[in-house]
């Protein structure tokens, strides 16, 4: 079709070139050519300008063709040149010109990438299976590695961690919803016989000595490699695997590096603005190989990052378990508190009862020194609360 129309139109400029020649011998050759014939090689100008616009188009389109023919050449020497390249990108050699564009493809994009950061965020861990920390020389000595960073910048006090929430994580999990944390408590109790068996009733202590960090904006104490250190590790693999026996995600593919956090910049965003965007080693150069402690091992918790700590500053717990040996008859936390609460209550009841029992005696003793006065006393009462009964 594109030919014949082609044709046509060079066989009307030519019709037109012979009118016009022919108008012009009419004229005598006097050189003064007629409206008529000026108006005719007007026409044939303009189908000239547009036939030379079309061929350069053409020119163009073969251009187009070519220059798509050398990209299949450097898309062949990538690494995927064995792939299909029109099933995979849609390339071929027709013109894209006349294709339109959607202009809301960007904002379709942005809308895609926000969907996935939104899903990334959410899918973010919530969880998180805890070793507290309790021994009460570690804590001390901890506070005392604080004050001494916030004495040099008082600035870093925001970033320190509370005592009551000092703690090792062994791993992390994200869980959606209460039913995902169901779940993951009963897979959490499960672990405790696999954890006593791979223990065999024997004590694990863990010593924390030296101070390191992460990327300086994470400041925490070491745990002193060891057999024990092995074990720890040990015990996060047995849970993980507990927790994927049960359809739940956690962990990844990093190797465990159990740590003791006692600073982060991230727990208060504004230190960045104020200046602080990192933490300098200096401030804790006189702990970086001091002795912290020990912590037996006798009790983990799976435990939310999101919601409500405890009144001590540890956090809520969905589940416990109880693992290793105690030393002795020693109590651990938990036989402890119930103890002191039964104490104070003891003690309130019998101060209650005191007061009572004093409170009665006084006023039996008013009344059989002043008879008359508690009958007086009586009835005015009586008529007060008659008074303010009619009111």
């Amino acid at each position: 079709m594109a030919m014949q129309e082609c044709a046509n139109r060079e066989m009307e400029s030519q019709r037109l070139e012979e009118e016009a020649a022919a108008a012009e011998e009419e004229s005598g050759g006097s050189g003064g050519l007629s409206s008529e014939t000026s108006q005719l090689q007007q026409q044939t100008d303009g189908w000239h300008r547009v036939e030379r616009k079309k061929k350069q188009r053409k020119k163009q389109k073969k251009e187009l063709c070519s220059l798509d023919d050398s990209m299949r050449c450097l898309m062949m020497e990538m690494p995927f040149a064995k792939a299909d390249i029109e099933t995979e990108f849609g390339d071929n050699c027709t013109p894209k010109s006349n294709v339109k564009r959607k202009r809301t493809t960007g904002m379709e994009n942005e809308g895609e990438n926000l969907i996935k950061k939104r899903k990334k965020k959410q899918d973010r861990p919530n969880h998180f299976i805890s070793l507290p920390i309790t021994n009460p020389k570690i804590m001390g000595d901890i506070k005392d590695l604080q004050d001494t960073i916030i004495k040099k910048d008082g600035r870093l006090s925001k970033a320190m961690v509370r005592h009551g929430s000092l703690h090792v994580t062994l791993l992390v999990m994200y869980l959606s919803s209460e039913e995902a944390i169901d779940k993951a408590v009963g897979a959490f109790l499960e672990s405790k016989d696999l954890i006593e068996e791979l223990l065999q009733e024997k004590p694990l202590d863990l010593s924390f000595q030296g101070i390191d960090h992460f990327r300086n904006q994470v400041g925490f104490v070491k745990l002193r490699e060891s057999d024990h250190e092995a074990t720890l590790v040990k015990i996060s693999e047995i849970v993980k695997k507990m927790f994927k026996e049960n359809g739940i995600l956690a962990g990844d593919d990093r190797a465990l590096n159990p740590h003791l956090t006692f600073m982060k910049l991230s727990k208060s965003p504004k230190l960045r603005k104020q200046g602080v965007k990192r933490i300098d080693p200096a401030l804790y150069e006189n702990f970086k190989s001091h002795y912290f402690g020990d912590e037996l091992l006798n009790r983990l918790d799976l435990c939310s990052m999101i919601k409500k700590k405890q009144p001590n500053g540890y956090y809520h717990c969905e589940s416990s378990i109880t693992v290793g040996e105690k030393r002795g008859a020693e109590p651990d936390d938990a036989e402890l508190l119930n103890l002191s609460k039964r104490l104070v209550e003891n003690a309130v009841l019998k101060a209650v009862q005191q007061y009572l029992e004093e409170t009665q005696n006084k006023n039996r003793q008013t009344d059989c020194e002043n008879p008359g006065k508690t009958e007086e006393a009586t009835i005015g009462n009586s008529k007060e609360f008659e008074n303010d009964k009619s009111e």
